[in-house]
């Protein structure tokens, strides 16, 4: 059932959505985000014109910005007046002028995905070959749903997403996805992945891992996916993603254990040689995460002095777990 809208604020959205540059925008937005120089090519208009509707449509709580670099990106706000979705739902997509914005949009999209697989083409071959030194993705996926269990997640966020690839696999069961990277030019890479595979509405934001620009408690799941063997203070970050976990969420870290692959410092920037499976446990368990359960993917018998293996670290908030709790593979408190 729909909640009333007080009289001043439906006028107030009202006003905001009745010119039709601003209406073609919250249709646009409304299948996924878009930058200034976006919505200039789509609608043929000058970004100070654009600049001014989208602030009138900030103004008046329907969009929301986020700065990318030098890029700024605009959105639907989620929860906005009740008022705007029946209203974006009734227009005819099919007919001019929302057809052609959307024929645009798809062009403007599709240039994007091409810089973008222009740039990650450059890194492709060193990320093949580290994928060659470990178990197939498809396994760690797997290994991935299985341990996240039937749960329902509602505030997802993936920090460092890179490539957007967690976000592929989960989004879709989350109420809210978020995914967080330092590197404006991966987020493009995820961005073009995501639309791609249908998840446009995933909010993508540029930050630091070791200071998410995000409140505590925001999130009931938490990723660090192939993150911390990157980073000079995997403790800190760890932390800081804690800070991030609902009451009741949970943190799942996936991540290398020890190995002695020195070449991977060179060739691919790899900072730490993987973890000891009680080396994040401990960091988790110090930042209030109290129950934490792992699973090793090893390489398959006779190439393990060739490969890697993968470990999954899934922490809980203790303070929600029920009395009885079965924990999958080993568990290390």
């Amino acid at each position: 059932m729909q909640s009333s809208v007080p009289f001043a604020h439906a006028l107030g959205v009202l006003r905001a959505a009745a010119e039709e540059t601003r209406l073609r925008i919250l249709a646009l937005l409304a299948e996924g985000e878009l930058s200034v120089s976006d919505l200039t090519d789509i609608l043929g208009q000058s970004q100070p014109r654009i600049s001014r509707h989208l602030k009138l449509l900030v103004e008046a709580g329907l969009v929301e910005r986020h700065r990318e670099g030098a890029w700024a990106f605009f959105r639907l706000v989620d929860g906005r007046a009740g008022l705007v979705d029946p209203l974006i739902a009734g227009l005819d997509a099919g007919s001019p002028p929302l057809s052609e914005d959307r024929a645009r949009r798809d062009a403007v999209r599709a240039q994007r995905a091409e810089a973008a697989q222009t740039f990650f083409a450059r890194l492709a071959p060193k990320w093949d070959h580290l994928r060659s030194l470990h178990v197939p993705e498809a396994t760690v996926e797997a290994a991935v749903l299985d341990v996240l269990g039937t749960k329902p997640i509602h505030n997802l966020i993936d920090l460092g997403t890179g490539t957007g690839r967690m976000l592929g696999l989960l989004a879709g069961r989350a109420t809210r996805a978020t995914g967080l990277d330092s590197s404006h030019a991966m987020l493009s890479v995820a961005r073009a992945n995501l639309e791609r595979a249908g998840l446009s509405r995933v909010d993508l934001r540029q930050g630091d891992i070791h200071a998410p620009p995000f409140g505590r408690g925001s999130f009931d799941l938490v990723l660090v996916h192939q993150v911390l063997h990157y980073l000079d203070d995997p403790a800190r970050a760890l932390r800081e993603a804690a800070r991030l976990v609902a009451p009741g969420g949970r943190l799942l870290v996936v991540d290398f254990a020890p190995h002695g692959l020195e070449f991977l410092r060179e060739t691919q920037a790899h900072r730490r040689l993987g973890f000891a499976p009680e080396q994040v446990t401990g960091w988790l368990n110090d930042a209030g995460l109290g129950t934490v359960t792992t699973r090793d993917l090893a390489p398959p018998p006779g190439e393990a002095e060739h490969q890697l293996t993968v470990t999954l670290w899934l922490g809980s908030d203790v303070h929600a777990l029920p009395a009885r709790t079965v924990l999958p593979e080993r568990a290390v408190a």
